[in-house]
Formats: C-alpha cells, sequence, structure tokens
C-alpha cells in the first residue's frame, strides 16, 4: 500500500491517481507501457521534489506516519529481540523500547523512541513523549549492556520529553542529567541513530554516543519549530520561518560538527521505501559499529568525551527574531 502522500508531493499524487485508473482496466501491451512511462515521471518528479527540500518539508517527512521506527528497525535488522520492561522505582514508560538482541553474530543493547501509527499505538506510546520513567528505563538497561559487554544501539524519534505536571513532579530533568552524565562514562560502544524527529531533551537524554548519525530527511533540535515561533513571535503559525532558522537539517548538523554522519535515505523518504531504507541503515551501522568497536576503552571514553566538548567552540548559532 503506498505511503500517505504530503501535501508537497501533490504533483506526484495526480501521476499515481492516474496510474491507479490504468491500472484498473484491462491490460494491454499500449496500456503497460503508459502505466510504466508514467512511474518513471512519478519517480523523476519525487527525485527532484526531494533533492530540494525546505527545512519545513524536512520537518514533515521526518513525522510521517509510515517513517520506519525503532520497532521496525529492531525487526528488520536483528535477531533474538528481547525486551525489557520498567525503571524499578515508578513505571515502565512505552515511549521508549528497551531490550537484547542480535546484530550480525553480535549481541547488542538496542534503546528507542517509540511513537506509534494508529491512535491506540499513539496513545498508548505516548505519542513519543518519554517521561522520567524511559530515561531512567533506558538507563537502567544500558547500565546491563555495559555489565555484559553489550555495544549499545540507541534510535531516536520523539518531539520533545513530556512536559506534563507528572513529569516534572517525578525529575525528568534530573533524569535527563544523569543521563547524560552516565553515558558519556559508559565504556561499551554507542552508535545513536536520529531515525525521525530528535527533538530537545527528549532526544539527547539517550543521544550520547561514539557515533551520532541521522538518517538524510530526519531533522534535530533543540526545540520543535511551532514550539520556537510560539516562544520567539508568540504565533506557532510562523513555524516555517522558526524551522529554517533552527537549523535542525542533517547537512546543517553536519556543517556544525553536531553530528558524525548523514545515512542516506532512497528517492522520496524512508517511508517511501522501507526495504532499501533498512539497508542504508545496516550498512552505515555495520561500518560505524566496527569502527568504534575497534578502539580501546580509554580511547573511545577519550574520544566521545572531546567529540561533545567541542562542541560550539567556533561560536553559538543563534535565532535572528527581527525585533532588533
Amino acid at each position: 500500500m503506498p505511503a500517505e502522500l504530503l501535501e508537497f508531493e501533490e504533483p506526484v499524487g495526480v501521476l499515481l491517481k492516474e496510474i491507479e485508473a490504468l491500472s484498473m482496466l484491462p491490460q494491454t501491451p499500449e496500456r503497460k507501457r503508459s502505466i510504466d512511462s508514467l512511474r518513471e515521471r512519478a519517480d523523476q518528479i519525487r527525485g527532484e521534489l526531494y533533492a530540494t527540500l525546505t527545512p519545513w518539508q524536512r520537518v514533515l517527512v521526518a513525522r510521517h506516519p509510515s517513517r520506519p521506527n525503532t520497532l521496525d528497525y529492531i525487526e528488520r535488522l536483528f535477531t533474538g529481540w528481547d525486551e525489557l520492561h520498567g525503571d524499578r522505582r515508578f513505571a515502565d514508560d512505552h515511549a521508549i523500547v528497551t531490550g537484547f538482541a542480535e546484530y550480525r553474530g553480535t549481541l547488542v543493547c538496542i534503546v528507542g523512541h517509540q511513537k506509534g501509527r494508529d491512535t491506540k499505538q499513539k496513545i498508548f506510546r505516548n505519542f513519543g513523549y518519554a517521561r522520567p520513567e524511559g530515561y531512567r528505563k533506558a538507563l537502567r538497561v544500558m547500565h546491563l549492556a555495559q555489565k555484559f559487554a553489550r555495544p549499545i544501539i540507541v534510535f531516536i524519534d520523539t518531539p520533545a520529553a513530556y512536559p506534563g505536571m507528572e513529569s516534572e513532579e517525578r525529575g525528568v530533568a534530573e533524569a535527563i542529567a544523569v543521563n547524560l552524565r552516565e553515558m558519556m562514562m559508559i565504556d561499551v560502544p554507542i552508535i545513536v541513530i536520529v531515525c525521525g524527529e530528535g527533538g530537545s531533551g527528549g532526544a539527547l537524554g539517550i543521544a550520547i554516543g561514539d557515533r551520532v548519525l541521522m538518517q538524510e530527511f530526519a531533522v534535530y533540535s533543540v526545540i520543535p519549530p511551532e514550539g520556537c515561533a510560539a516562544i520567539l513571535w508568540r504565533d506557532a503559525n510562523r513555524k516555517v520561518e522558526a524551522a529554517a532558522a533552527l537549523k535542525l537539517t542533517a547537512p546543517d548538523l553536519l556543517a556544525m560538527g553536531l553530528i558524525d554522519g548523514i545515512i542516506p535515505e532512497p528517492v522520496g523518504g524512508a517511508h517511501n521505501d522501507d526495504a532499501a531504507a533498512t539497508g542504508l541503515v545496516d550498512q552505515a551501522l555495520q561500518h560505524s559499529l566496527a569502527e568504534v568497536s575497534a578502539l580501546t576503552v580509554d580511547a573511545r571514553l577519550n574520544a566521545r568525551y572531546d567529540k561533545f566538548r567541542k562542541m560550539g567552540e567556533e561560536g553559538s548559532a543563534f535565532i535572528d527574531t527581527g525585533n532588533g
């Protein structure tokens, strides 16, 4: 079933409707050639559109409901998945999944956000907004990974940490801060992949790693564009402007040295061809894991520390609010 089209993909949608109409008619050699020609044209237009996406359009792609998520990658890339639940303090947070599996013969730990797709799943997963117990669960499992010398693979896809009152009462800021400190010192390899939306401290709370990679059309930012626009201009409708100002795209972040690499996506984004997208993630993960695992513990920890310590040394980016 084709993925839901985004607003800017309307030119492709027109061709797909023509293809669908022709496919319902008796198939003749001439009609089949027409369908093939239309498909080629649709692929060409999709490629042109995705080659010139604006920052806001990239946000829409990163949020696409059919985009492969943590559990999708677990199913396609790993074997022997054994999920672990609960932070041993308060509850099990369904917005973050944790567990152990095998990747190409290596036993690994997996931690990742999970948003859900349909309404029931989204409510169960709290739309990917993790509470404090989610970050504490993640850290508990990462400490287990360290104990048993298993590399850690993290998938990031969240708008932000949950901002509700109960989240604050249970110390979400403290939970994220502890994770930042502890992940910096965990001595097993940590590979982080921003596969969708990397929002604020909600993303950073499990995103300290030896390699931080982003899929081509993922986004990673201190705040979602809508929140940024509401704070700076008191107008959430200026989200398109905010997305451009935030420098949240993979090329922006790579240029600023905030990520280590970009994982290419198939034409039309990961949601348009999840099998091809999974293959590209597999290649990047295999390479990065081998590279980091080859380092000694001391070299790995020192490189991880230096990587995050030098961020922002060449000056901080700022947002011009237009108010002088």
